[in-house]
């Protein structure tokens, strides 16, 4: 069939490559100039240096990334040397917190929390408890409980430095407020799963090259080797359904995959006519946060290549990235502000400030970048538009239904989603 993908972040470029795969005649439209959507690769530059790649957001993925990490190998990208393999860690400038040994599943998460520095034996204990009724409960909790809810038997200070950080920078949420559903699935893949080839399912995975060369470019490259096509600089106007056949900006085609963002999928969907209202409410009616990173050059090596911050009103990030220890210039550190709110020079200022409390003085803003709409905010029993839309018409990205919070994983087993949904969506209608 002749398919057209609208968008080529990771969600559209996921499933462009299975649909290809599949042996369809793909294009993939893309709004910008750049491949990768909220996940991309910037142009950047150190002070009175060359120019350098940054990302429009720090990501990280895990080794319980099967699919994202099995779709990267398929487009020929080299997993291992791509990505800098480490235990998980939540560890702190002042050596305090969680690390895991580079051991197999679950050994390496009992023994992470045995040994965690500045816990004392209660917080072991709390945690090593909740971790044993999660795993009797299936990691499963109602839909409507929140990461509290789930947590509510754990210490103080294991809130604070582990469970707090994770879920923001899971689910981009805070706690308080994060679906306890989606939380415990991400638990249960990055703590019990074995992992992509070589990885353990908890490993981090920290980019070595940017997000655009990670995957959504040589994704293009795999594509057009397929004979299909990736147009970059289109953003589609309009969409019809046209004698059984749809039509995007008058280009005939079989199948549609909406791969943008929800709300421009719901202004193509209603454009066509042939969309449900109550799925158009959907994609509009998510509520979206923001991330911030803002990138400070004249740093000092750190102890790892990511460390975790006390964040509070005035101190927002809740992560720092070494990116000289990621190929990146020395002296180049990523702050990571999840669940942003307020002005980016506010934000900058803060993050400064909050650098220098630690210590670390002279660094020199480079550029900080707020993603306004980065995910959509994750809270209990939320609701999130299907895969398909009409007949003949589907959607992928990481807002879809789907397990998995706003994530890389979330966005490609979306994609994947989609494409094998293409046989069976039928005629787009008369």
């Amino acid at each position: 069939m002749r398919v057209a993908v609208i968008g080529a972040g990771w969600a559209g470029m996921a499933a462009a490559v299975a649909a290809a795969s599949a042996g369809h005649q793909v294009t993939v439209f893309e709004a910008s100039r750049e491949l990768g959507g909220r996940a991309r690769g910037i142009a950047g530059s150190m002070p009175g240096a060359d120019h350098t790649a940054l990302d429009n957001g720090q990501h990280i993925l895990i080794g319980a990334y099967c699919e994202t990490l099995g779709l990267m190998s398929k487009v020929g990208v080299n997993v291992h040397a791509s990505l800098l393999r480490m235990p998980l860690a939540m560890r702190f400038p002042d050596g305090t917190g969680l690390l895991l040994p580079n051991w197999t599943a679950p050994l390496d998460a009992a023994a992470g929390i045995l040994t965690a520095k500045g816990w004392s034996a209660r917080d072991k204990l709390t945690l090593l408890r909740a971790a044993m009724r999660w795993r009797r409960q299936k990691f499963q909790c109602s839909q409507h409980e929140s990461v509290l809810d789930v947590c509510h038997d754990l210490s103080p200070r294991v809130m604070q430095q582990l469970i707090e950080p994770l879920c923001v920078s899971a689910l981009n949420t805070p706690a308080e407020k994060s679906s306890g559903e989606i939380f415990l699935r991400v638990l249960q893949d990055a703590l019990f799963s074995k992992g992509h080839e070589g990885f353990g399912g908890s490993n981090l995975l920290l980019p070595r090259r940017d997000l655009s060369s990670l995957f959504p470019l040589p994704a293009a490259q795999w594509l057009g080797r397929s004979a299909c096509r990736t147009l970059t600089g289109r953003r589609i106007e309009t969409l019809q359904a046209v004698s059984g056949q749809w039509r995007v900006d008058s280009e005939p085609f079989d199948r549609v995959v909406l791969a943008c963002p929800a709300r421009e999928a719901a202004r193509l969907a209603q454009a066509s006519g042939c969309a449900s209202p109550e799925w158009i409410d959907l994609a509009c009616g998510l509520e979206h946060a923001a991330i911030t990173t803002v990138y400070l050059a004249g740093g000092p090596r750190l102890a790892l290549p990511m460390l975790a911050l006390h964040s509070g009103p005035t101190a927002p990030a809740q992560f720092v990235f070494d990116r000289s220890q990621l190929g990146g210039p020395r002296g180049m550190l990523a702050f990571v502000v999840s669940a942003s709110q307020g002005e980016r020079q506010a934000l900058q200022t803060q993050v400064v400030a909050q650098a220098q409390a630690l210590g670390w003085q002279g660094l020199v803003p480079v550029q900080t970048v707020v993603e306004k709409r980065a995910t959509f905010v994750c809270t209990p029993g939320v609701t999130r538009p299907q895969t398909l839309v009409a007949p003949g018409l589907l959607a992928c990205g990481d807002y879809v239904q789907g397990p998995y919070p706003a994530t890389l994983e979330g966005a490609v087993r979306s994609g994947l989603a989609a494409a094998q949904m293409l046989a069976r969506a039928g005629n787009a209608p008369a």
